[in-house]
């Protein structure tokens, strides 16, 4: 599976607990995706100063994903660091925790749009579909949305990038949002118990708008039962 830490997690507390459940239920079975964090506002911030194009900053943010990757390995020894597939596979079938650097399987790829609206989010889901996971598990440090919510309402939130729902239906996995204290959530993902997690789902574009649908049919036949009611009652 694939678990993105947030880069917005670097200096604070949450960091060390997420990063203990990886180390103990992890081992073997999760692929850490980085964030881009403060190295990312950074590059945020000379774009603006400096003025360069959306293709050149793209591949700066990738970059700010793999030294906070590299931040995360020097402050937790157990982690390993892994910039190719075989390299995952590698770490995973030794029982280790991988933490991706995105650099030599993201640049340049057709599908990956050089812009602002592929961030670290999308990159997780599209490395879950590049490996085969089946699930993909989004650590926020703000509280994300209780109940299940579907990607394109995180979009709109601000939570996600807006690449990032085409993305998650491509990669065909499994996904869910935590935030602060649900690193016993994260430890059920890990263990394969994650279907018992229904408030932390993300549901696909393609599921969600199916849901919605339904929630209309009801609203629309409730309201014509109510509206049948009402007629025997003015009958009578």
């Amino acid at each position: 599976m694939v678990v993105k830490l947030g880069g917005s997690l670097a200096g604070s507390a949450e960091l060390k607990a997420w990063l203990e459940v990886l180390n103990s239920a992890g081992g073997g079975r999760a692929v850490i995706v980085p964030g881009g964090g403060p190295f990312a506002d950074q590059v945020r911030a000379a774009q603006q100063d400096l003025g360069f194009d959306d293709v050149t900053a793209h591949h700066l943010a990738i970059l700010a994903m793999e030294q906070f990757g590299r931040v995360l390995a020097a402050l937790w020894p157990g982690l390993v660091l892994a910039d190719s597939r075989q390299d995952i596979e590698q770490a995973l079938a030794g029982g280790k925790v991988p933490v991706w650097l995105p650099v030599p399987m993201t640049l340049g790829r057709p599908e990956i749009a050089e812009s602002w609206d592929v961030t670290s989010d999308s990159l997780a889901a599209w490395l879950a579909g590049a490996i085969g996971a089946r699930r993909l598990v989004l650590v926020k440090a703000a509280a994300p949305p209780t109940g299940p919510v579907a990607a394109g309402d995180l979009v709109r939130q601000g939570l996600v990038d807006p690449a990032f729902p085409g993305f998650l239906a491509a990669s065909g996995a499994e996904a869910w949002c935590l935030g602060p204290g649900q690193q016993d959530c994260l430890k059920l993902v890990l263990q394969g118990e994650g279907a018992s997690i229904l408030s932390a789902r993300i549901l696909p574009l393609a599921l969600a708008e199916r849901g919605r649908a339904r929630l209309i049919e009801t609203s629309a036949a409730a309201g014509q039962a109510e509206g049948r009611l009402q007629d025997g009652e003015q009958g009578s």
